[in-house]
């Protein structure tokens, strides 16, 4: 059976769209909340009703559904008590008397209030004023309840069509529908039938079709609009209604493929008899061929009765069928629930409506942040030669840009300490956000670089002058990202607001034993690309619904330097020093090096001390071996035939994969739950392909999320404390740091 609900979860995770804010009109019912424990990670669930009812029923009714998915999707809903929401009740009642399209029939604010407090009508109303982006309900809703009022409140066209999809099991028949897939649409939500009514009942059905299933799958959607009979006199099945629909089912396709290009692969056909719609022995009876039997994907039937009859016959015939319910004209806002809906059925219909919505160039995000706060945050990073920034909105990037700093300005700082720059690059970051008509005030927290501070554990540290002293004097070392923590101080104080360091390079939370070589006098240092890993492993969580504290898995950073690290349940337990070169060879680093020949090496009289350094990182991996950091060259130069380039290429998959494996002992006998692959060189696919290949044999999936990341790592951190979700540390170097009070 074709797996659709996996292939919404890849569509919509490739779309990278904030997650849309989705009310939840029936929470206490059982299947409904079992659903959203599924759809956390794409959509912001609101809730109507009281958390601690909500937390109640999951109690009661979800024994059977792991304890850490409820947590989070709970965690991560908002939930409405109504009747409290008076702002709201007053806003919808006030909207209610005056337009009347709801058809409550209300007479008076009093009587308006009271319609407006039932969570089937407060819901529509919250996504009708733009609090909220989607509606669901229907599942324990009479239609007078839920789906009247939705569908006049919030449909955007004349004519609103309701699709019903089917992915049928194996044992059906093959061949009849492609990949046994099969759309069935009605013109049953519309009061009147007319040829116009038909003609945009078709166009729909068809485009709901073309938006869910990928063309890799279906490549085209061929859709059959059926009548009964040559000689019938009811108008609306006859041949000569359809007939007067083609023309314009033409003329909408056009006018729709001209606005989004993938409907070009539409193709709808007219005047079909009902049998050959349905039976590959008909339509070859009939001589319809593959356009109308065989090859079809939608089928259009121009009544309610006969809709009704293919998805109830369908849907009894094959229970174990995925099936969902699919509104088109309500501008993918609205989702109707069958009345016996499974909770998959619920979580299918849903996705389908986000992956829609998604797919709508038009919508960007939720109009009012009335649910979720959009708190503002200014993420500022520092390199050697520019100074990143970029600007969120709750979870969503407003802009980013990089500040770079040319070798004139630069130069009056050689030879000097990295601080000295701190007046140059803050001057630059508030002149680049002038230019954006932004200042320090408009931010309610501004998240900095984390510097090399003495080690501390992971978390969002909040700047103070305990942060500042140990920066300014660079006790871990010089390093750009030192840079960070001031500046994001200097920009948010004088506004009175937090700033904040994430998950610096010194994060530290390895057990002794990590630290312990063979010679007395040197212990092992943890320096690694511990923002954008943790970061890392916080997405993965979340894209397995549950939390950084609940997983075990190894996250590889591969960029200029790489770092392999292990976190277990919350902790980052291992890891190498990317920092000075050990590990695997990268595009910039030496790597671990047999130590016998390297001191032999340092002390051949060859190199300098500070040569050696730069060999060990700066000039060391790639550049030494191939003679450029840049890994795509290297592809092209395998591609091209060198043998050395992809004997050194296999090399460093190899180590990568060698060093990966080597943590497992961390875990102390615990399973992995994932490898992550991130940073820059995660974007190579080939890369990609040969670390997985040799991490078969763990039995755990690669998961790669390529690119730094950085930017959002740092107001993803911050967030989590401005929303509650942690708790602000107090950096302490004299000792252990703790939560800040």
């Amino acid at each position: 059976m074709y797996e659709i609900e996996r292939s919404f979860d890849q569509q919509i995770a490739s779309l990278h769209k904030a997650r849309p804010v989705v009310v939840i009109t029936e929470p206490l019912e059982p299947r409904v909340l079992e659903a959203v424990c599924h759809l956390a990670r794409f959509m912001r669930p609101v809730l109507l009703a009281p958390e601690a009812e909500v937390r109640d029923m999951a109690a009661r009714h979800l024994g059977h559904v792991d304890r850490a998915r409820i947590e989070f999707a709970l965690a991560e809903s908002v939930f409405v008590d109504v009747p409290r929401r008076r702002e709201l009740i007053e806003e919808f009642a006030a909207h209610c008397l005056d337009h009347g399209s709801c058809g409550t029939g209300a007479r008076s604010l009093d009587e308006a209030r009271d319609a407006v407090s039932e969570p089937g009508l407060f819901g529509i109303y919250a996504v009708h004023l733009g609090h909220a982006d989607m509606v669901v309900g229907g599942a324990t809703h009479t239609p007078r309840e839920f789906f009247r009022p939705m569908l006049s409140l919030l449909s955007n066209q004349p004519v609103v069509c309701e699709a019903g999809v089917f992915i049928l099991p194996d044992d059906h028949p093959q061949g009849l529908y492609p990949h046994n897939i099969v759309v069935f649409g009605d013109v049953g939500v519309n009061a009147e039938m007319s040829p116009d009514v038909l003609a945009q009942t078709a166009v729909g059905t068809c485009l709901v079709a073309r938006d869910l299933i990928p063309e890799d799958v279906l490549p085209e959607i061929h859709g059959a609009v059926v009548c009964y009979s040559h000689k019938g006199s009811d108008e609306g099945s006859s041949p000569e209604m359809v007939r007067r629909a083609m023309p314009i089912v033409e003329k909408l396709l056009a006018e729709r493929v001209a606005r989004a290009p993938r409907y070009a692969s539409i193709r709808i056909a007219g005047e079909v008899k009902i049998s050959a719609a349905i039976s590959r022995r008909s339509a070859e009876l009939y001589g319809g061929g593959e356009d109308f039997g065989g090859g079809t994907n939608v089928i259009i039937v121009p009544n309610l009765e006969t809709g009704n009859l293919l998805y109830h016959l369908y849907a009894s015939r094959y229970p174990d069928a995925r099936k969902f319910p699919v509104l088109f004209g309500l501008k993918f806002r609205g989702v109707d629930l069958a009345k016996d809906c499974s909770p998959e059925d619920v979580r299918l219909a849903v996705k389908a409506g986000v992956l829609r919505l998604a797919k709508d160039g038009r919508w960007d995000c939720t109009p009012k942040d009335t649910f979720f706060r959009r708190l503002r945050v200014l993420a500022v990073n520092p390199g050697s030669t520019s100074t990143k920034i970029a600007v969120y909105e709750g979870e969503r990037e407003v802009f980013s840009e990089e500040v770079r700093h040319s070798a004139e300005e630069l130069a009056p700082f050689a030879g000097r300490g990295v601080v000295e720059q701190y007046p140059m690059r803050k001057a630059a970051v508030a002149a680049a956000l002038e230019r954006r008509g932004l200042k320090p005030a408009d931010f309610d927290a501004v998240a900095g670089r984390g510097g090399l501070l003495r080690p501390i554990p992971h978390g969002t540290y909040r700047v103070d002058e305990s942060v500042l002293r140990d920066l300014r004097a660079a006790v871990g070392g010089e390093h750009a990202s030192n840079l960070g923590g001031l500046i994001a101080h200097e920009l948010a104080r004088p506004a009175g607001k937090p700033a904040f360091i994430v998950d610096p390079v010194v994060v530290d939370e390895v057990h002794p034993r990590v630290k312990i070589t063979g010679v007395k006098s040197i212990r092992r240092r943890v320096i690694s690309h511990a923002l954008n890993q943790i970061a890392s492993a916080h997405r993965f969580a979340q894209d397995h619904e549950t939390f950084y504290e609940k997983i075990n898995v190894v996250v590889c950073h591969l960029g200029g330097g790489i770092s392999v690290g292990a976190h277990r349940k919350g902790r980052c337990i291992d890891a190498n020093n990317g920092l000075d070169g050990e590990g695997p060879f990268s595009p910039e680093r030496s790597g671990s090096l047999p130590v016998g020949q390297f001191a032999d090496l340092c002390f051949s009289g060859r190199h300098t001390h500070a040569q050696v350094r730069k060999l060990v990182k700066g000039a060391g991996g790639l550049i030494d071996l191939l003679g450029t950091p840049d890994l795509r060259e290297v592809e092209r130069r395998i591609a091209a035939g060198d043998a050395e380039a992809a004997e050194v290429f296999e090399a460093m998959a190899y180590q990568i994969a060698k060093q990966a494996s080597s943590l497992l002992p961390a875990f102390e006998g615990e399973a992995v739950d994932g490898v992550i692959l991130t940073g820059g060189m995660a974007r190579s696919a080939a890369l990609v392909e040969r670390v997985s290949h040799y991490l078969s044999g763990l039995k755990c999936r690669v998961t790669v999320y390529p690119g730094e990341n950085e930017m959002a790592a740092l107001a993803h951190g911050a967030l989590r404390v401005l929303y509650g979700r942690e708790e602000a540390r107090t950096y302490l170097p004299e000792g252990v740091p703790v939560l800040a009070k």
